[in-house]
Parts: structure tokens; C-alpha cells; sequence
């Protein structure tokens, strides 16, 4: 698989990740920040690592679930894994200027 190929591969799990919403929050996990890396290997499997706002959210299993059936329905994508992780800790920082405007932090 080509870098190219990768790229292409990476930007339609973006724009499926723009898909996945926190039901207590009305912004798409992309936009929140949430994603802290995508990457695609040659063998096309995929690792997301991913965190959430609050290690204690209430929707983690469900969001977890759909992150990696979204991530594996992209064409070229032959597997997925997400990985939760808590480090660093996600802050309202991270979040990009649509999310920031839509939740009213600017």
C-alpha cells in the first residue's frame, strides 16, 4: 500500500469520525478533539487511539462500538482498533474553532 493510498484511506475514516457523536454533546468526536491518532498499516488494518472528555462518560462502550464499526465500513480498511486512552488528559483546547463556536467557548 502506497503513502498516498494511506492518506486517501485516513481521510475517509475523518470523515466518517465526523459521524460519531457523545449523545450528551452535540459535536462530532473529530471536532471535540477526541481522535488522537489514525493509523493506517500496510496490511490495511487501522489503530485509532481515542479519549473521551470524562473517563467516567456514560456512553464510552457505545461510542468505542461505533468509532470501530464506522472505522471498518471505510473501503480499504480491513480491521480496526481502538484504543482508549487517557494520556494526555483531553482539555477544551483541543477542540477545534467549529466546536469551540457550536458549544459557545468563544
Amino acid at each position: 500500500m502506497t503513502q498516498e493510498e494511506k492518506t486517501q484511506i485516513e481521510s475517509r475514516i475523518v470523515e466518517v469520525l465526523k459521524t460519531v457523536y457523545d449523545p450528551e454533546i452535540p459535536v462530532d468526536i473529530w471536532n471535540l478533539g477526541m481522535i488522537y491518532r489514525i493509523e493506517v498499516k500496510e496490511d490495511g488494518s487501522v489503530e485509532v487511539d481515542m479519549t473521551f472528555t470524562a473517563p467516567s462518560c456514560p456512553a464510552a462502550d457505545f461510542i468505542l462500538e461505533d468509532v470501530r464499526t464506522k472505522v471498518e465500513s471505510v473501503e480499504g480498511v480491513n480491521g480496526a482498533t481502538v484504543n482508549l486512552v487517557f494520556e494526555p488528559a483531553w482539555d477544551q483546547s483541543m477542540m477545534s474553532e467549529e466546536a469551540r463556536a457550536e458549544l459557545g467557548f468563544d
